[in-house]
């Protein structure tokens, strides 16, 4: 019984011995699959990262290029609508400026002023006339300045031998208010009448 024991006690040994062995094999083995997994799993992951920076670069410059077409779009639409406003604006203040040269044409016709087609109307009958008389506008000019110019000269001179004349005839009515004034002269009596010639008038009356 006792070797039987032994025996059994034996296989029982080598049985856990062979499973203690089997069990670190296969912990061994999982650890140098996991070591190999996580390699593999660095691997690619640096290989799906720069995949996914490749793929950010191209979405960048797609993203770039439609930013700038819708730019370049937003910007020509602003200038044509820009245009557009100005052009509208500019034919409106020529409306405005025509309406407001009418009125005011209007109204001066009315208070009897003569436009500016009527003066160039005027200046070039003048000028036509002038030159059927032989004569120039420039020259014709001329002769006009000298006589102003005499008249302006004349005027002057009268003023200056105005001055003289005024002077002596305040003088002259200073040394008349200095004069010191006659004295009125009485008027001489008459003359009593005589006795005699007293008798004759009453005798004269009494006859």
């Amino acid at each position: 019984m006792v070797k039987k024991l032994q025996k059994i006690s034996k296989e029982k040994n080598k049985s856990g011995a062979q499973l203690a062995s089997t069990v670190k094999d296969s912990a061994q083995q999982i650890w140098l699959a996991g070591l190999g997994a996580f390699s593999k799993a660095q691997e690619e992951g640096t290989k799906v990262f720069e995949a996914l920076v490749k793929e950010g670069l191209s979405m960048q410059r797609k993203t770039q290029s439609a930013a700038e077409e819708k730019i370049s779009e937003a910007t020509s639409r602003m200038t044509n609508m820009a245009s557009d406003i100005s052009s509208r604006a500019a034919g409106q203040w020529d409306k405005l400026e025509n309406i407001f040269e009418d009125r005011v044409a209007k109204s001066l016709a009315k208070l009897g002023v003569p436009s500016s087609r009527d003066l160039d109307v005027l200046n070039a009958r003048i000028d036509a006339l002038a030159k059927s008389m032989g004569k120039t506008v420039p020259g014709s000019a001329k002769p006009a300045a000298k006589a102003s110019a005499k008249a302006a000269a004349k005027a002057p001179a009268k003023k200056a031998s105005a001055k003289p004349a005024a002077r002596k005839s305040a003088a002259k009515s200073a040394t008349k208010a200095g004069a010191k004034p006659r004295t009125a002269r009485a008027p001489f009596p008459k003359a009593a009448p005589r006795a005699a010639d007293t008798g004759s008038a009453d005798a004269a009356s009494a006859s």
